[in-house]
């Protein structure tokens, strides 16, 4: 599926703003390719997707594609990992210990998550359900803290961020 269009272009502009072009990025649940799209003048771009069919229709999109469930992925360093559409789609449990492990590993992440949006199987693709279909601001701040808000695209949408200190 992808995700959403709420927010992107000033989610992008934040990165161009703040982010240099030579920047080592990974964009987690590539899906159609949508970061890569926004972003084309970002060279050093790697996507990470699960889903076989999504991987087949990006692997050429980008610098290196893998084929890879995010929870079995293990890197060394990004100057930014986008997590567009991805975290809601994880247990709990699981998608803090990617959020951990990305938290060591990178610069800056950015997060983006519905609120409340119940999603079953879509397009034969079982890795679309959303698991965390309770999430609200409070609740993602419980889960995951040292986020802050970057961008709120809707009462029902949001961009977060979180800033390695060491960067």
């Amino acid at each position: 599926m992808g995700s959403y269009d709420f927010g992107k272009q000033e989610v992008c502009q934040w990165i161009r703003d703040n982010i240099h072009t030579d920047a080592e990025i990974l964009d987690v649940g590539a899906c159609d390719g949508k970061w890569r799209n926004a972003l084309p003048e970002y060279p050093n771009m790697d996507a990470v997707e699960v889903y076989y069919e999504n991987y087949y229709r990006i692997r050429d999109k980008y610098r290196n594609t893998y084929y890879k469930n995010i929870c079995d992925f293990y890197y060394d360093h990004y100057d930014l990992i986008i997590f567009g559409d991805v975290i809601e789609h994880l247990l709990v449990g699981k998608a803090q210990k990617v959020l951990e492990y990305a938290k060591s590993r990178a610069d800056v992440i950015i997060v983006s998550v519905p609120f409340l949006y119940e999603q079953g199987m879509r397009y034969g693709n079982p890795y679309e359900i959303h698991y965390q279909d309770d999430l609200t601001p409070e609740l993602f701040n419980e889960r995951y803290p040292g986020f802050n808000i970057l961008f709120r695209a809707a009462d029902d949408y949001c961009y977060y961020i979180y800033v390695n200190e060491r960067s």
